[in-house]
């Protein structure tokens, strides 16, 4: 049975954004930057059991002139923070970044001079996943609603997402965005 045979004469109209934007969002490929105990789950969200090819997104790159999405997971020193950023902007228009666990988005418990308080002081951060560390099904929660983000034009930060529950205390200005 041919596509001939099952739509007869018909034809198909869309819009050249929608079905851009409908490629790029069944083929993002994540920059992992693992920098602490989060890149343990972060390499689970790949494994066979999560399964993020499901989705168009296991092929990990670590080169960042071939990446769409960067997933931080992890403690962010404010060394560390310059080569993140430099990462980030050697990857190609559009972009998206996703903020893995409570060190990435807040600082989680570390509150000392050397850590960052949050990735989005220095890049524009689209979901945020909160835990510590977050399981990988949370991960692939963030990608299907960073999917989402994608598919109706949406990129970075224009309007952020959390998944899972951050504490009271973590990042006040962020609970107030949450987007479903």
């Amino acid at each position: 049975m041919g596509l001939e045979q099952a739509v007869g004469d018909s034809f198909l109209t869309t819009k050249l954004e929608d079905a851009i934007n409908w490629c790029r969002k069944n083929s993002m490929w994540p920059m992992p930057m693992g920098i602490s105990c989060c890149a343990i789950e972060m390499m689970a969200f790949v494994a066979p059991r999560f399964d993020a090819s499901r989705f168009g997104s296991e092929v990990m790159r670590f080169s960042p002139r071939q990446s769409d999405v960067m997933i931080v997971a992890g403690t962010t020193t404010y060394k560390m923070s310059k080569v993140v950023r430099k990462i980030y902007d050697q990857m190609p228009d559009p972009k998206w970044v996703i903020a893995m666990g409570a060190c990435t988005s807040s600082g989680g418990m570390y509150r000392t001079y050397s850590v960052v308080q949050g990735i989005d002081q220095f890049l524009p951060v689209d979901v945020y996943v909160a835990g510590c560390p977050p399981r990988p099904d949370n991960l692939l929660n963030a990608l299907m609603i960073l999917q989402q983000k994608v598919q109706r034009g949406e990129s970075r930060g224009s309007s952020m997402a959390i998944i899972g529950e951050f504490p009271k205390h973590h990042h006040p200005h962020q609970l107030q965005a949450v987007e479903q």
